[in-house]
């Protein structure tokens, strides 16, 4: 008897619709590449051609990090809403109606494939920064509340892109969400201090979900004080992830039918 068949139906259904995505991703290389290449470009100029510029009164590469590694987690997670988006309009979702697979596999599957491939491209961001002088300070301790700030971040964006792929009609206007996640990290901590912003942006960087995740990435890797960004950040990414995923699971009920 196989390991599979002693495993529960919905979560059999998740196992193998989550190979499924994680299939697909392995073999579409131009979106793996640039999952991880974009960050590591944006990470280079930031810091060799910004970087001399930009005064932290310290290592601008210390500061910018963070900001880069939830950049490259935001931009990974937007490519659920167009994975859903295919699903739905190339009839993918009409073959798995004639089989007896949960409904609420297929948005599973494609949103815990997203957390892992971003899991793994951040891993490189890392690696690369740490290459290039980057020293975080942090304990193991830190380093598992690091990754999981991040997994919930992650899961909270993938569960809205799904939403959002299953709202737009094409698999282009999917891809915009991509816009939208690649515009906020630049508008929050993670490039410049809020307090260098113009007035109208400063408190639009200073109270958007992205700064509390960037601060709590930062001060755990840097060894300072988190203060209440993380929960910020719990409260911010949990709240999105559970809206996400309610919205998407009405949304694929109303398409499916």
């Amino acid at each position: 008897m196989s390991a599979y068949s002693k495993t529960p139906g919905p979560l059999l259904d998740v196992a193998v619709l989550l190979g499924r995505s994680l299939r697909h991703s392995a073999r579409s290389v131009d979106a793996t590449i640039s999952a991880i290449v974009l960050p590591l470009l944006i990470l280079c100029v930031f810091v060799f051609v910004f970087g001399g510029a930009i005064d932290r009164g310290g290592e601008y590469l210390t500061y910018v990090v963070p900001g880069v590694i939830v950049l490259c987690a935001a931009f990974g997670t937007a490519s659920t809403a167009v994975a859903v988006n295919q699903d739905m309009t190339t009839g993918v979702i009409d073959r798995l109606r004639s089989l007896p697979v949960v409904g609420s596999a297929v948005l599973a599957g494609h949103v815990v494939a997203s957390v892992v491939r971003n899991v793994v491209s951040t891993a490189v961001v890392v690696a690369v920064a740490v290459a290039l002088g980057f020293r975080p300070v942090a304990s193991l301790p830190d380093w598992l509340a690091v990754l999981g700030l991040l997994v919930l971040f992650m899961a909270g964006v993938s569960a809205l892109s799904a939403a959002f792929g299953l709202l737009v009609s094409s698999a282009e206007a999917a891809g915009g969400l991509s816009f939208v996640l690649l515009f906020l990290p630049y508008v929050s901590s993670g490039f410049v201090p809020p307090e260098t912003m113009p007035a109208v942006l400063r408190g639009f960087a200073a109270h958007q979900p992205m700064t509390p995740l960037i601060e709590s990435v930062r001060a755990l890797l840097l060894g300072t004080p988190v203060g209440s960004s993380a929960w910020l950040t719990v409260a911010w990414w949990g709240g999105f992830g559970v809206l996400g995923a309610v919205a998407a699971g009405l949304l694929f009920r109303r398409r499916a039918r």
